[in-house]
């Protein structure tokens, strides 16, 4: 299973995802329409180690302190992911056992 979970209007995915010289042989998922859910969410946990790892703290809507205040600990970090497609860091490739966030493996 290869996958790439990416934002279509983000340069940063359109970029990265250019630079992949197998991209075709990817499954190519784009998280505003389809959002992460809470199995891949999980799966991806288990890769990383904390959903803190997957989250993007430089989203804008991560910029309003009343958020920022509101995390205490992993579990806010993945409730905020799977509420707004924005929080989770992108593009994410999944090679079978290997993950790599904002990098191809």
């Amino acid at each position: 299973m290869k996958r790439v979970y990416y934002l279509s209007t983000c340069d940063k995915c359109k970029r990265i995802l250019s630079e992949v010289e197998d991209i075709d042989t990817y499954e190519l998922i784009d998280i505003k329409q389809q959002p992460i859910s809470e199995a891949v969410l999980d799966q991806l946990y288990l890769f990383m180690g904390s959903y803190e790892s997957l989250f993007n703290k430089r989203a804008i809507k991560f910029k309003d302190e009343k958020i920022k205040s509101e995390i205490k600990g992993d579990n806010d970090y993945r409730r905020l992911i799977l509420a707004e497609y924005t929080f989770i860091k992108r593009p994410i490739f999944l090679n079978g056992e290997k993950i790599g966030v904002e990098r191809a493996v």
